[in-house]
């Protein structure tokens, strides 16, 4: 898995929506048995304003999908959904975020606040902050 340092150094900043976009990258990764840069494929629905956009940076670091090399795509939606394909054999996961994630996130008042957030999201069990399809 990727560092947080490393995450922070990519992206600018800490917090929590580039830790879940870290964490659901990895979590593909596992249970895909896919290969980082070019053996997935990666659909992000409903992150194209900050601070939800955030997430993407953190996919695209954990996953090595870029938009460079199209293999990331990012789409408007209602909800987070982020579809993972490993386009060798066509297994797929869908990974949806908890909605009491959202809620703690939508409360948090300051950046100090996201932060702390963030570092205890990064060292939390995948299965309290997703929904795998």
């Amino acid at each position: 898995m990727i560092s947080l340092k490393k995450a922070v150094e990519f992206h600018g900043h800490l917090g929590p929506y580039l830790v879940l976009g870290v964490l659901a990258g990895d979590l593909a990764l596992k249970k895909l048995k896919c290969n980082k840069y070019f053996g997935l494929e990666v659909k992000v629905y409903g992150a194209s304003k900050k601070p939800k956009s955030c997430l993407i940076d953190g996919l695209q670091l954990s996953t090595g999908a870029t938009f460079g090399k199209g293999n990331i795509y990012k789409f408007d939606g209602r909800i987070i959904k982020i579809l993972f394909c490993n386009p060798r054999n066509h297994k797929k996961i869908t990974v949806f975020l908890k909605k009491d994630i959202i809620k703690k996130i939508d409360a948090l008042k300051s950046h100090v606040e996201s932060e702390v957030f963030a570092r205890e999201l990064f060292k939390t069990d995948y299965k309290k902050s997703f929904i795998i399809e």
